[in-house]
């Protein structure tokens, strides 16, 4: 195969926390060489990549596809082509679509589908309990040994804490990573806003940000008891934040992830009723946003994911209380964490060891890095290029994006995927 070398690049490496001009060369779909000087092979294809900046492809923990069950929503095809335009070069996929991924069978049904129809790499996660149900675990095992890269019931809490501590101890046995959804499922039951003055005005039911707190105060008591290896999907609150770190303190094997539009939007943002707003949890005071940035700025929080969850135009388009719940972000997951750069809350090799050397590593791959031996899983994009967000462009089937009509700051240029250029820009 012929050898790539990518000159008069900016190369952003999130593992030497550096960002410095350089080149970048790929053979055999490997990196095998970055740095301000590399030798050029004979008769190597060279990208002049014009002073832009190249990085790990993103690795998105929590998408969600909705085949089986859903396909008019989202399927492998249009999410694999969405996410090659957002430069996310790894899709790690929810279980909850119609039924549950929760059996070897139904896995071995979307890896095919995944592979055959998206661009990008799809690694599934499955179920944790049967049917999402919370009453009986899932072959963990065999799931494993199907592909399953990760054990989630998603937003459905596993309520009983007796199943759940079995879930975790026989996951703990296989080394499997349980992903929940830290939550007191009681008091968020029903509520679509966050309390506080805001949700009071507009009248709708609201949810305490101590349900977040409460539900990772349970989880790390069954970490203590169990062992287990266990990733928070979303911790968007400041008052789960001392927890966090005193069980990380603790030593428990525990990361916790939080989604882009808990990073940059508010509880405001909501207004009058505008439910491509709607998502879960729901968005919070502008003081935890700030407060969740500078976790995720000191290492506190690990990971960035879009949690993208498509929703058809009729179950949004309904009063926000009834409405569904979630946002498209495969495309949008870029140039809004950009925004955290523009406004000086974090650096790129900060931001992109959370949204690809931290999730790289919490499911133990050899993505999110630019050293050599890894899989040239590649982001060429230019921080700085404006535009206005036009929901009617995104390549997802479903377009409910809080982003539409808002200005937004860079641009993906181009993704590779173990060295071949999945998506290129106009």
């Amino acid at each position: 195969m012929t050898a790539t070398l990518f000159t008069n690049a900016r190369l952003i490496d999130p593992e030497a926390r550096s960002d410095h001009p350089g080149s970048l060369l790929v053979e055999n779909g490997r990196i095998t060489a970055a740095g301000a000087e590399v030798a050029v092979p004979e008769g190597a294809n060279l990208i002049d990549c014009r002073g832009k900046c190249l990085a790990p492809g993103i690795v998105d923990i929590g998408v969600k596809v909705c085949e089986p069950g859903e396909r008019h929503k989202e399927s492998y095809r249009s999410a694999g082509l969405a996410a090659a335009a957002g430069g996310v070069t790894t899709m790690v996929t929810r279980p909850d679509t119609t039924p549950a991924i929760d059996s070897p069978e139904t896995l071995e049904f979307v890896t095919r589908r995944a592979n055959a129809a998206a661009p990008v790499n799809v690694l599934p996660m499955a179920a944790l309990t049967k049917g999402r149900q919370g009453r009986e675990m899932t072959e963990i095992g065999f799931l494993m040994d199907a592909g399953a890269v990760a054990f989630t019931d998603c937003d459905h809490v596993v309520t009983d804490t007796k199943v759940f501590s079995r879930a975790l101890t026989y996951a703990r046995s296989l080394n499997a990573l349980v992903i929940a959804h830290p939550q007191d499922p009681g008091l968020s039951d029903g509520a679509c806003v966050t309390s506080g003055k805001f949700a009071s005005l507009r009248g709708l039911p609201a949810v305490s940000p101590m349900a977040e707190r409460m539900g990772l105060d349970r989880d790390i008591a069954l970490l203590e008891m169990t062992g287990a290896r266990y990733h928070a999907d979303q911790i968007t609150t400041a008052r789960a934040l001392p927890a966090l770190q005193r069980a990380k303190r603790n030593g428990l094997d525990i990361t916790a992830g939080v989604s882009i539009h808990h990073l940059t939007l508010n509880e405001l943002d909501v207004a009058d009723y505008r439910t491509f707003f709607k998502v879960k949890p729901p968005l919070r005071a502008e003081d935890d946003r700030l407060a969740v940035i500078e976790a995720l700025r000191d290492g506190l929080i690990d990971i960035i994911c879009s949690m993208h969850t498509p929703q058809d135009e009729e179950s949004k388009r309904l009063p926000f209380e009834e409405a569904a719940s979630g946002a498209v972000a495969l495309e949008t997951l870029l140039p809004a964490a950009l925004r955290l750069v523009h406004n000086g809350d974090l650096d790129l090799p900060t931001l992109f060891a959370a949204l690809s050397l931290n999730p790289a590593r919490r499911l133990g791959l050899p993505c999110g890095r630019l050293a050599p031996g890894a899989p040239a899983d590649l982001i060429l994009f230019d921080p700085d290029k404006p535009f206005v967000l036009d929901r009617a462009t995104l390549r997802s089937k479903s377009r409910n994006t809080p982003f539409d009509g808002q200005r937004m700051q860079g641009r993906v240029l181009a993704t590779y995927v173990a060295g071949t250029a999945v998506y290129r820009s106009a």
